[in-house]
């Protein structure tokens, strides 16, 4: 059998890696609803700076067949072509704090290679802990936050924002293999399942993208800038209520989705410890001025008489 190390090869241009970041990973593949993570992938990378560490072998791993990449066509010609991609990336969050990104497709073939190695990558760069995401459709409306299900072994994540605790069979992704093997590792690891209306489950709904941003950074304390999905999503979500407002029976559905949602939610009043009284989230322009009076208020106290220098 083939090393798990020869899955993936590193960037020879990278200086080095620093030691003890969290690892953030969401992977397109089997069930990505309201494009969840494909959008936590693609806003992340062209929102933060970032350089490649390591990119896993596609021919290996991909189906090809299954999973078609998209060729450009211009008139008479082939114009362009974007071969898929799974890389592990260095980014630096909003107040340039690093983390280590993994993302882009999830493997078709190999997972236990694949797992060894994404494990060995984790033991290489000392990894402090590790945070994934992905999204299924749910019978919940959109009129209500987008509520999740925490796996792993984060205790203080499970009984502080997991809202729906199954005891059931699903159909496994790759990334669930990485966590059941790191727990058996009793390494630190997080999963988080997004609960997105089902009606919306073929959409690209940026509420879906915030709710992952916002799982990541309970888990990581990593900040990342969400102003412009914000946007998106009170655009999109005026539509959907026109839509409703002009469809009695679609209407009928997310009242009675709503009622079943706060019926169950009495019993469940759980909420993201990163957010005030009202559910929201503060934005990034509001958390760098908290850290800005926290920076002045630790330079005040250094100026003190007795202060240590």
């Amino acid at each position: 059998m083939q090393e798990a190390g020869e899955l993936f090869e590193f960037n020879p241009d990278l200086g080095e890696v620093p030691e003890g970041l969290n690892l953030v990973a969401g992977l397109t593949g089997f069930a990505d609803a309201g494009a969840g993570v494909t959008q936590l992938g693609s806003y992340l990378l062209s929102t933060l700076d970032h350089e490649d560490v390591a990119t896993f072998d596609a021919d290996v791993l991909l189906d090809y067949r299954a999973r078609r990449p998209t060729i450009f066509f211009d008139q008479d010609h082939l114009a362009d072509y974007q071969p898929p991609t799974l890389k592990l990336y260095l980014a630096y969050d909003e107040l340039r704090q690093p983390f280590l990104l993994l993302t882009g497709f999830e493997p078709d073939f190999q997972w236990e290679r694949f797992a060894a190695a994404v494990l060995q990558l984790i033991d290489r760069y000392r990894v402090k802990g590790v945070t994934w995401v992905h999204a299924i459709p749910m019978p919940v409306p959109h009129t209500r936050p987008i509520g999740v299900t925490v796996s792993g072994n984060r205790s203080e994540l499970i009984d502080s924002m997991s809202v729906w605790k199954p005891r059931t069979q699903v159909p496994a992704n790759a990334l669930h293999l990485v966590e059941f093997r790191l727990q058996q590792l009793a390494y630190p690891i997080a999963g988080f399942v997004l609960l997105i209306p089902h009606y919306l489950a073929d959409t690209e709904y940026p509420a879906a993208a915030v709710t992952a941003l916002e799982s990541v950074s309970a888990a990581t304390g990593l900040i990342f800038p969400t102003d412009r999905l914000r946007q998106e999503d009170r655009e999109f979500i005026a539509n959907i209520d026109e839509q409703v407002a002009s469809n009695p029976e679609l209407g009928r559905l997310v009242g009675a989705l709503e009622e079943r949602h706060d019926s169950y939610m009495q019993d469940t009043p759980l909420r993201s410890p990163l957010t005030d009284e009202d559910g929201e989230l503060p934005t990034a322009d509001e958390i760098a001025a908290e850290l800005e009076n926290f920076l002045a208020f630790r330079r005040h106290g250094d100026d003190e008489p007795g202060s240590a220098l």
